[in-house]
């Protein structure tokens, strides 16, 4: 028996990036799922697994999806909520608020519509973990709409832990460090012109930020994510694991 044998789990934003690479660690892990993504059609969900099609800023649209799980997978154990968008760069005084509103929809109204309609079909021993980041403890002058986003996913995490917990339902949060990404790499590359820094160089200099000397991997993030989901981590929620390496 491995660790996650029998759990039947759904994984949104599961189509690319660290929920895609979660996906394919627990269905090594022995659970079954279903991959809920904007971009379903483009989605290569693990054998056993499925995919569907979800706007996770849109309640009906996110009902319908969790319905559709429901009724694939017999019920739902767990919930990795990975959807997830990475803006450009913009400081406070350069802020496109439309941009702003569209990154809080995404990042954080899509976390709480998330947990809203997959916490009714949650049992004892369920468990829902968010992909947060570190900027959801600390700032960033250069991302502001993305360290309110990632902070505010946070509060719904800490709040949904406290109103789920006696139902046997926990609620936790990772917070990745930079991964080495499609998205973070798009990202660093945008800031090329600014930092006179390649993507290599960037990830170099992000790593000699850590403890460790390297930054952590999705694979790594998903092992963490996979102990949240388990009963190894029974008696732990309302937290934020980070999985950086150790950035000082």
């Amino acid at each position: 028996m491995t660790l996650l044998t029998g759990r039947r789990v759904i994984v949104t934003g599961g189509a690319n990036g660290i929920g895609a690479v979660v996906a394919r660690r627990f269905a090594e892990l022995g659970a079954t799922g279903v991959v809920l993504d904007l971009a379903s059609t483009t989605a290569t969900p693990p054998d056993g697994w499925t995919s569907a099609a979800v706007d996770v800023r849109d309640e009906e649209s996110t009902s319908a999806a969790v319905a559709e799980a429901v009724r694939r997978l017999g019920g739902v154990d767990g919930v990795v909520a990975a959807a997830g968008v990475v803006p450009s760069w913009q400081q406070v005084g350069e802020l496109d608020l439309d941009d702003f509103d569209r990154v809080l929809a995404i990042n954080a109204r899509g976390v709480a519509c998330t947990i809203k309609h997959t916490a009714p079909v949650l049992g004892q021993g369920s468990a829902i973990t968010v992909v947060a980041s570190l900027n959801s403890w600390r700032g960033d002058p250069n991302i502001v709409s993305y360290a309110a986003s990632k902070h505010a996913a946070l509060g719904i995490v800490r709040s949904a832990a406290l109103a789920l917990g006696r139902s046997g339902v926990r609620v936790n949060a990772v917070a990745p460090g930079p991964i080495a990404t499609d998205a973070l790499r798009e990202r660093m590359e945008s800031r090329r012109r600014t930092t006179g820094l390649g993507v290599d160089d960037a990830l170099r200099r992000a790593a000699e930020s850590t403890a460790l000397g390297r930054i952590a991997t999705a694979g790594e993030v998903a092992d963490v994510i996979a102990f949240l989901t388990s009963d190894l981590s029974s008696a732990v929620t309302g937290q934020l694991i980070n999985v950086d390496g150790g950035i000082h």
